[in-house]
C-alpha cells in the first residue's frame, strides 16, 4: 500500500476502530469500472475512498454509550444515526482535507442509492459479493436472488455502513486487493443465496463461514425488532421537551471503548445493505 494512503488509512481507523468499524481502501475507478454511468460517483477515477463496515463490537462500543448520550434525535434511526455520528467524527478529525461522506442509506430524490454499498465492498476488497451469476447452472429459473457479502472473518455478521471520498487526492499507483473467496463451492453458494433470499429471518446464513465473531442475543432481539418499534423498545418512544435531557435507562449494560428481510429492504443489523436487484454487481476475480 502506497505510504500516504497507508497514512490516511491508520488516521481513520484511530477515529473509527475503537468503536467496532473498519476501514479499506479503494479507487473510484474500481467502483466506476462495474457500474452503468446513471450509478457512478462523480469524481475523477483515481480519487481515492475508504469503505466502512461495522463489526458485531460496534453494538457494545459505538451504539450503546450513543444512545446514553445527547446526541440521539428521536425521529429517525438510531443506528444510522450513530453511524452518521461516527463518519462525521472523521471530517472533525481531519479538517484540513476535503471530505465527502456518503452513508449506505442516502438516496438522490429519484430514490436511487448514491452508493451501491455490496460493489463497494467487493472493489475493496472487505467482503466477496456472491451473486446467481456465481452459481453454474442456478437452480432458480425464474425467481429472483439478491447477492449478499460475506466477509473472511464475520461472515455474515457485520454491516456495511458507507463511503469516505476524499476529493483531489489521487492514488494512480494503489493496488487492488481481491477480495477473499470465502464460499467457493457450487452447493455452499446455493445454500448462502437460499438462506439470504429465503431464510434471512433465521440467521443462519450468516454462518456460510465460521465467524471469528457474531452478533449477541442481545444484539439479535434488538435488530429483530421491527424499526417502527425499536424506540419503544428501548424505551425512547416518547420524546422529550428538553433536547438536552438524557435518554432514559437503556435494558442493557453499556460497554465503553478503553480508547476513544426481505433481503433487499431489510436494513441496519438484521443484513448488510443489498445493491438493488436492477443493477449490475461486481465482476469476479
Amino acid at each position: 500500500m502506497e505510504p500516504h494512503v497507508a497514512e490516511l488509512k491508520q488516521k481513520i481507523e484511530d477515529t473509527l476502530c475503537p468503536f467496532g468499524f473498519e476501514v479499506y481502501p479503494f479507487q473510484v475507478a474500481w467502483y466506476n469500472a462495474l457500474l452503468p454511468p446513471t450509478f457512478h460517483l462523480t469524481l475523477p477515477g483515481p480519487t481515492l475512498a475508504f469503505l466502512v463496515l461495522s463489526t458485531p463490537a460496534m453494538f457494545d462500543r459505538a451504539l450503546k454509550p450513543f444512545l446514553q448520550s445527547c446526541h440521539l434525535q428521536r425521529l429517525t434511526d438510531p443506528v444510522d444515526q450513530c453511524v452518521a455520528y461516527h463518519l462525521g467524527r472523521v471530517r472533525e478529525n481531519l479538517p484540513e482535507l476535503q471530505i465527502e461522506v456518503i452513508a449506505d442509506y442516502e438516496v438522490h430524490p429519484n430514490r436511487r442509492p448514491k452508493i451501491l454499498a455490496q460493489t463497494a465492498a467487493h472493489v475493496a476488497g472487505a467482503a466477496y459479493y456472491y451473486q446467481r451469476k456465481d452459481v453454474e447452472a442456478d437452480p432458480w429459473g425464474d425467481q429472483h436472488i439478491s447477492g449478499v457479502c460475506i466477509h473472511p472473518r464475520y461472515g455474515g455478521w457485520f454491516a456495511i455502513r458507507g463511503v469516505v471520498l476524499l476529493p483531489g487526492i489521487e492514488v494512480p499507483d494503489l493496488q487492488p486487493t481481491k477480495p477473499l473467496d470465502c464460499v467457493p463451492k457450487r452447493a455452499d453458494r446455493i445454500t448462502l443465496l437460499e438462506g439470504f433470499n429465503f431464510h434471512w429471518h433465521d440467521w443462519t446464513y450468516r454462518d456460510a463461514v465460521t465467524p471469528q465473531e457474531r452478533y449477541s442475543e442481545e444484539q439479535k432481539a434488538y435488530f429483530s425488532t421491527p424499526p417502527a418499534q425499536r424506540l419503544a423498545f428501548l424505551g425512547l418512544a416518547q420524546p422529550s421537551k428538553d433536547p438536552s435531557s438524557r435518554p432514559a435507562e437503556l435494558p442493557f449494560t453499556v460497554h465503553r471503548p478503553k480508547n476513544p428481510q426481505n433481503p433487499s429492504r431489510v436494513r441496519g443489523w438484521l443484513s448488510p445493505h443489498v445493491s438493488p436487484p436492477a443493477s449490475p454487481g461486481p465482476s469476479l476475480p
